[in-house]
């Protein structure tokens, strides 16, 4: 079974990408993101986040393809 560690990554160079990116989709969609410590964040909002960020990444993988 597959451990969720958030210090693991597949490739370590996309982390700081990675992040940089959920701040400006953050910024996007109306959600306060702080650096550090996010515990008081809603489910809601950290699903809008991350909602937003993976139809991103889709539509970019399907702009690759063309």
């Amino acid at each position: 079974m597959a451990s969720n560690n958030s210090n693991y990554s597949v490739v370590p160079e996309a982390k700081e990408a990675l992040n940089k990116f959920k701040y400006e989709v953050a910024s996007e969609v109306g959600v306060n993101l702080k650096e550090g410590y996010n515990g008081d964040l809603s489910s809601r909002d950290a699903g809008r986040i991350g909602g937003q960020m993976v139809k991103k990444m889709i539509q970019q993988a399907e702009n690759n393809m063309k």
